[in-house]
């Protein structure tokens, strides 16, 4: 089996695959089967990913029945109309998701849930099952039918992707946000929407403390006219949830009464719906406006998700799947999609540093994990709190690590590599919310190269494109999709004419999804994402995405967290702000701001070393983790701050309250 080949001067691999994973993967059968049933001979990588975007009706197709999304052939044509935006996929074919996530009935665990003070819960499939009809007909009766909206403001418990499968089951359409989540950014969202039932939770546990939101859902009801009823979740997994506040007009019913239904034992009922009806809605991360609610469509999630899952994660029905995520993040739905390769879904509800930073790798032994996905961030926290996972849990089972939400440094790699396994798989890959999966992606097949993800996904049509829009190798440029996915958004919803949806990805170059981020494809294959491509740094002419930035800073033990911003103008350089957040009992004196001018001019470049380093006590982020580099440098160019950041988009607003206050006062020093 031949992968990227290896020119002089090329780094040595961090891991390679041996003979026996690459034989026995997912991979290896499916590249058996098109030879058996289409005569094709690609046994290379390269060669695969090239048909793949080449033969786009062929690839697709053959995921439909390689995986057995129905009896027979696949339903021609697969792509109907090959457009960016206003592709047209499968339009004679009809599937529920639902259904295909709980075709295997026995058991078997299909979810174990965990705790953070070491509770599992196991559920195996049929058990699932029946409480999916139980759900699905108790949301029947209240009145939800094809095409309403069910939103959810859960945690990551078994009773959310209960809900989610059974607004699936009968095609009605599911969107979620976690609890944690403020009134106004929950609002913002589902109100856009018009649902007709909301699932909430009246509190929640986090770092060893409860949590009490009736008076969140209470408000959040208030603000929702549409809503016909709410069901009330324990948060325990319970019977109870009867202590929610009513609401003028909304019946309130308890997570025990809409599974109350006698048809459970049954098992559920599927409404088979066209290959592009809406599933669920997720929402950008966008920081002004409202956010933008995506609608992504059954059979594009499904055919993506397994071939992500299956192909590139090489996830099987002998696997523990887990990624560490809330129900606001899409990497939730992710997770779930577990189900549709008959994997188990590992769930956690919690704190990842409660009682420590190695909370969730005892789960991982008591789980019996064998894939742990995770973020950049928790990879980097757990180095800097001097944990070493194999040395606290068994990890016997463990086959790979999966990294996404940031670019993982190769730090990163290097330490997953040397304290959880040398034989582990460190599967770093970056994609988005858009398409609900990741464009770049890990391989069973190629080995691991230290900062840099494996490949470019089957079907995935990536480019890197210069300014000028030609694709470009060994350089750095923008990351663009020049094919179209089955999972790209059908539309945002409440955007009848689709001129959002095209601003939002197909402004820059007519019928090429720009996606933000830059690129880098080496002339291995592999690729290095090094940050958004609206937030970079150029300084006299030099580039550099921030994640490189980030790296050194960073790499200092006395700061934990830092915010670079460039406040230039265009045609006229300004400053290079730098805010960092210090580890408990450091100080940002003469000696560490030294150092860390140093460190900057060292690895990264002259022109780089900030003009101002300011202390701060977090860094403003979005509710999905992202650092406010670019709303930050707006405010500073004159923006006004409500113009620039929806403060409901925000986990924490009042940092960027102080980040501004510091830049501000500086300015008008100087």
């Amino acid at each position: 089996m031949s992968s990227q080949s290896t020119s002089p001067g090329a780094p040595a691999p961090l891991w390679t695959p041996s003979e026996e994973r690459i034989a026995r993967s997912n991979l290896t059968a499916y590249r058996r089967w098109l030879a058996e049933t289409r005569g094709l001979d690609l046994d290379d990588y390269q060669r695969l990913w090239e048909w793949s975007v080449t033969d786009l009706d062929g690839f697709w197709r053959s995921q439909w029945e390689f995986f057995g999304v129905a009896e027979g052939d696949a339903p021609a044509p697969g792509l109907a109309e090959r457009l960016m935006p206003g592709s047209r996929w499968f339009p004679d074919a009809r599937l529920s998701y639902a259904e295909l996530a709980l075709r295997r009935r026995d058991d078997h665990p299909a979810i174990v849930a965990g705790r953070e003070d070491g509770d599992l819960r196991t559920i195996t499939r049929a058990e699932l099952a029946g409480m999916v009809a139980a759900a699905a007909e108790g949301l029947r009766r209240l009145g939800v039918g094809n095409g309403d909206r069910v939103a959810a403001y859960l945690p990551n418990v078994p009773e959310t992707v209960v809900a989610f499968l059974a607004t699936a089951s009968i095609g009605a359409i599911w969107s979620s946000c976690s609890p944690e989540f403020g009134i106004s950014s929950v609002v913002d969202r589902f109100r856009q929407i018009e649902p007709k039932v909301l699932l909430a939770v009246d509190g929640y546990r986090y770092a060893g403390r409860c949590h009490d939101r009736r008076d969140e859902v209470a408000a959040i009801r208030a603000q929702l006219p549409t809503l016909s009823a709410a069901v009330i979740v324990p948060p325990g997994g319970g019977d109870g949830g009867d202590g929610a506040k009513p609401a003028a007009g909304q019946a309130t019913v308890t997570w025990a009464d809409l599974l109350s239904s006698g048809s459970a034992a049954e098992g559920p009922g599927f409404e088979r719906v066209p290959f592009e009806h809406p599933l669920w809605i997720l929402y950008s991360s966008g920081t002004t406006g409202l956010p933008k609610p995506i609608v992504q469509g059954h059979g594009g999630i499904v055919l993506e998700h397994l071939k992500s899952l299956a192909l590139h994660l090489d996830l099987g029905p002998d696997d523990r799947f887990f990624w560490f995520t809330t129900t606001g993040w899409m990497m939730w739905n992710f997770l779930v999609g577990g189900l549709l390769v008959g994997s188990t879904v590992l769930l956690y509800d919690g704190s990842p540093g409660q009682p420590d930073m190695g909370a969730l790798w005892r789960f991982a032994e008591a789980a019996g994990m064998t894939y742990f996905g995770t973020s950049a961030a928790y990879v980097l926290a757990c180095m800097k709190a001097g944990v070493e996972p194999a040395s606290i849990a068994r990890l016997d089972r463990l086959r790979s690590i999966g990294s996404t939400g940031s670019p993982l440094p190769p730090e990163g790699f290097d330490w997953l590599q040397e304290h959880a396994g040398a034989d582990v798989q460190v599967a770093s890959v970056s994609g988005g919310t858009d398409v609900c999966t990741a464009f770049a992606q890990s391989c069973p097949w190629l080995p691991v190269y230290s900062g840099e993800i494996q490949c470019r996904a089957l079907g995935t049509k990536l480019e890197a494109f210069d300014e000028r829009g030609e694709p470009v190798v060994g350089q750095v440029g923008e990351l663009v999709v020049t094919e179209p996915l089955p999972s790209m958004p059908l539309y945002f919803w409440n955007d009848p004419d689709g001129s959002r949806y095209r601003d939002s990805y197909f402004s820059t170059w007519p019928g090429v999804w720009r996606h933000g981020d830059w690129v880098e494809i080496t002339p291995r294959g592999t690729l290095i994402i090094s940050g958004r491509s609206d937030s970079t740094l150029n300084r006299g002419g030099v580039r550099m995405g921030t994640s490189e930035f980030y790296r050194v800073v960073e790499g200092l033990d006395e700061i934990t967290d830092s915010l670079v911003v460039d406040a230039s103008e265009p045609g006229r350089e300004g400053r290079l702000l730098l805010f960092v957040v210090l580890r408990p009992g450091s100080e940002a004196d003469e000696e560490l701001r030294r150092r860390l001018r140093d460190a900057v001019r060292r690895e990264l470049s002259p022109r780089h070393v900030p003009d101002e380093i300011h202390v701060i006590e977090a860094v403003p982020r979005t509710l999905s983790g992202k650092k406010l580099e670019v709303p930050v440098k707006r405010i500073l160019a004159g923006v006004p701050l409500d113009k620039a950041v929806s403060e409901g988009a925000l986990a924490n607003p009042e940092a960027i309250h102080a980040v501004v206050a510091l830049a501000t006062s500086t300015a008008q020093g100087s």
